[in-house]
């Protein structure tokens, strides 16, 4: 049985050989009507499915096929939500999801990621792309609807709105130069390229460097809503911004480990 059978099986609304649609339960509230979403899923019928609920709850709906295209289009086009598959051609979901995160028109959209994979560490990755929720394959498309109109219940920064670090000044503090208007980072002259959590991190640090943060504060004030996250995401972020500024990951100069406690930016 293929994914889109399982999914048809999880969710009698979903059939496909139905020959009446069933109603939504309650209709979609006014604001979220007008709200644009981008599916970007390489499986036809899962697509066509997802395009076909999110509609008639009062979605405005795009979608493509593979990464490459979504990047070209999101780049220019700004949606209030995107549901994104892992596993795409082109652009894998993972990079394509980062790429929405540090550049474009949608650095601030929603993102409902959909995996096959329902590992940990599979949907910890997923989220520390910059993905606000995700969905493991099969599932009932009721669901995803819900999910969706969560995910736009959560106040989101407006488009064009500057963020609230965003206003604050340049900064340079142990040779790494932190821009938060221009999103960047310089580590001795060198670019190094952040994904948004790893610059939200890097800024927080930076402008209290000395302070120590715990890992329930970090995940408060770095991950978007109420995402399933735990404490071991603050470890895996911390790891991967470690190994894009320090000249030695495994001895850091900058992020320092508290033990027992969380972790700090080097005292000025």
């Amino acid at each position: 049985m293929n994914v889109a059978s399982r999914m048809s099986c999880a969710d009698t609304s979903m059939s496909p050989s139905s020959d009446t649609i069933r109603p939504v339960e309650s209709p979609p509230p006014a604001a979220v009507a007008k709200r644009r979403v981008l599916i970007v899923e390489d499986e036809a019928p899962i697509r066509e499915l997802v395009r076909l609920h999110l509609t008639l709850d009062g979605f405005d709906v795009t979608e493509v096929g593979d990464g490459s295209r979504a990047l070209e289009l999101a780049r220019g086009t700004r949606f209030d939500l995107i549901v994104l598959d892992v596993m795409l051609p082109a652009i894998d979901g993972i990079s394509l999801c980062r790429a929405l995160r540090t550049e474009g028109a949608n650095t601030n959209a929603s993102i409902l990621m959909l995996t096959a994979r329902d590992t940990e560490s599979d949907k910890v990755l997923g989220l520390e792309s910059g993905a606000d929720d995700y969905l493991t394959k099969p599932f009932g498309v009721r669901e995803l609807v819900a999910r969706a109109r969560a995910l736009l219940r959560r106040p989101r920064q407006p488009a064009g709105a500057a963020s609230s670090d965003a206003a604050d000044p340049p900064l340079t503090i142990h040779g790494i130069e932190i821009d938060p208007a221009r999103r960047r980072v310089r580590v001795e002259g060198r670019d190094v390229d952040l994904t948004d959590q790893e610059f939200r991190l890097l800024h927080l640090l930076a402008t209290h460097a000395g302070i120590v943060f715990s890992r329930e504060a970090l995940l408060s004030k770095i991950w978007r809503g109420d995402t399933f996250v735990t404490v071991r995401s603050v470890d895996t972020l911390v790891k991967r911004l470690r190994r894009r500024i320090e000249s030695d990951p495994a001895n850091p100069r900058f992020l320092l480990t508290v033990w027992g406690v969380g972790y700090k930016f080097a005292d000025v």
